[in-house]
């Protein structure tokens, strides 16, 4: 027998909802949104919650994730409850509807009684209305009565990666949303994030008690970010790069995200003294002082902005031109989010990260510091591993990335990364005097090198593990970058390894990939024998 839903007075069948309401959507989008078109992948996530079904939706930052709840508010003309971490997120969606005739409201701390008296008001009228709460007031005593109550069309669980302990971002009462199942278990659980790795995305759906959900992950794919990384020896050498960085990107804001509190404010008290519009930003400030220095930006007082990982979540600005990570980020997820803020626009941004072994040891740091459980400290170490491997190399930058997501599209080639592209305009090449000390190092030992292939049989093999690892990468459905780095491939085609023991040797084989591919690896290099 097909589910119900029940409108008003009338029960229907949700294929029937389905065939009637998708024939709005597109009338919706232009007459009560004023869009011409849906965003890529949109559609298939509406048409999903219209028809009632449970929905996890992976879209990038910037790719419409809002329209997802906020459209099927209007076309079923009911009630959509909308979970979302930040008040001033919540209410800037709450100013936006309103101004184009869809009634909507949050519910936070500190809000006047009389604003919560109209909004439940409201509500109570019937009708389309997009509710916004924080997890936390979920969790609020006479809340699960009240929403027993309710004719609720969806609940949209929005950063659902917050609710996996598997995420860089988990917080408790994220993990306490499988209420809302249980309190209304007739309703539709939209879950919806800009980034998470297949792992988070099943502890997702178990911790939400998602019913076979469909899903749409799409959307990674940013053709108008150029992605460098840049190998650093030096906090020197950083800093040069990343003032040299700076002086090609001439318009627009720039972001330039730090590993601790002090490192973000040691380099905006540095560049000061060089460019203008200059400020930091971190979870140490006081609440006055991070709106503050968020008030700057928003006024383009600052134009650059140091930062830890406090900064983020919510921010949409148009005119980020250029993001760069002064140290290596935790996690692929983060990074990714991260550069995510450049180009909203559409227009070409550069991203940049610029990368040394004392960033792992950072990161290492507050995975040694941290109080979780030991499953979950295991899942950190690996996905640093991972952040590792990214920034030491593999192949094509977005095409890894489209490949550790999961994407439904995928590329072998972007044309617009440094891997696929080292000589285009768009590379930040390094600065002079920081070549000159590299030269130098060169003349003196250039066996120590990392990243130098000792002579032209070593090249012979790098070229045959590449097309190897890519292969095996392929038929894994697991990116490039996961088997192993630039860096190991390296250290495998100048040692030449002949057999187990010698694997273990080299730089980022571990036990486990050995006993994985190790044999494969020799039988490869056993070719050249």
């Amino acid at each position: 027998m097909a589910p119900f839903l029940y409108r008003g007075q009338h029960v229907i069948t949700v294929k029937e909802a389905a065939q009637n309401d998708s024939s709005k959507l597109d009338e919706v989008l232009h007459q009560r949104f004023g869009l011409r078109e849906f965003r890529k992948g949109q559609r298939g996530i509406i048409e999903s919650v219209i028809a009632g079904r449970d929905t996890m939706a992976v879209m990038p930052t910037g790719g419409g994730k809002s329209l997802c709840y906020q459209l099927p508010a209007v076309v079923l003309d009911r009630l959509v409850i909308v979970i979302s971490p930040l008040i001033a997120l919540m209410q800037d969606q709450v100013r936006g509807l309103r101004a184009i005739g869809i009634p909507a409201g949050c519910l936070y701390s500190g809000q006047e009684l009389d604003e919560k008296r109209e909004i439940f008001a409201a509500i109570r009228k019937g009708g389309t209305y997009v509710l916004y709460l924080s997890p936390e007031r979920v969790q609020k005593p006479g809340f699960a009565e009240w929403i027993k109550t309710q004719d609720v069309a969806l609940f949209a669980i929005d950063e659902a990666h917050c609710v996996s302990q598997w995420g860089p971002d988990f917080r408790v009462d994220y993990s306490k949303l499988r209420g809302l199942r249980e309190w209304k278990p007739g309703v539709p659980i939209l879950a919806l994030t800009a980034s998470a790795t297949p792992t988070v995305l099943e502890d997702i759906i178990i911790t939400l008690s998602m019913r076979n959900p469909d899903r749409h992950v799409r959307g990674f794919y940013r053709p108008n970010l150029f992605y460098q990384v840049s190998v650093c020896e030096t906090d020197e050498e950083k800093l040069a790069f990343l003032k040299a960085a700076v002086r090609r990107v001439t318009d627009g804001r720039i972001l330039i995200y730090c590993g601790t509190r002090n490192s973000a404010e040691a380099l905006s008290k540095d560049l000061s003294g060089e460019f203008e519009g200059v400020d930091f930003y971190h979870a140490g400030l006081s609440a006055d002082e991070r709106m503050a220095s968020q008030e700057r930006l928003n006024a383009r007082e600052t134009r650059i902005l140091c930062a830890t990982n406090a900064f983020g979540m919510g921010i949409d600005y148009p005119d980020v031109r250029l993001v760069i990570h002064h140290q290596m980020p935790a996690n692929v997820e983060s990074f990714y989010q991260e550069m995510g803020r450049a180009g909203r626009d559409g227009a070409m941004s550069r991203c940049l990260l610029l990368y040394s072994k004392r960033d792992k040891g950072l990161q290492a740091y507050f995975i040694q510091q941290s109080k979780a459980e030991p499953r979950v400290i295991s899942s950190k170490w690996r996905a640093l591993d991972a952040m590792t491997a990214f920034s030491e190399g593999g192949e094509c930058r977005h095409a890894g990335i489209l490949t550790y997501f999961r994407d439904a599209e995928r590329i072998t080639a972007c044309g617009h990364c440094d891997i696929c592209q080292p000589a285009s305009d768009w590379v930040i090449a390094r600065p002079a005097k920081v070549m000159s000390v590299k030269v130098r190092k060169k003349s003196a030992a250039p066996k120590d090198l990392p990243g130098l292939l000792h002579g032209p049989e070593a090249e012979v093999r790098a070229s045959l593990l590449r097309d190897w690892r890519k292969n095996y990468a392929t038929s894994n459905d697991i990116a490039a970058f996961i088997v192993f780095s630039n860096k190991t491939l390296i250290d495998l085609a100048n040692k030449n390894p002949r057999s187990l023991s010698d694997l273990l040797t080299i730089y980022g084989l571990g036990p486990q990939k050995v006993e994985t591919f190790g044999a494969d690896i020799l039988a490869e290099l056993d070719k050249l024998r």
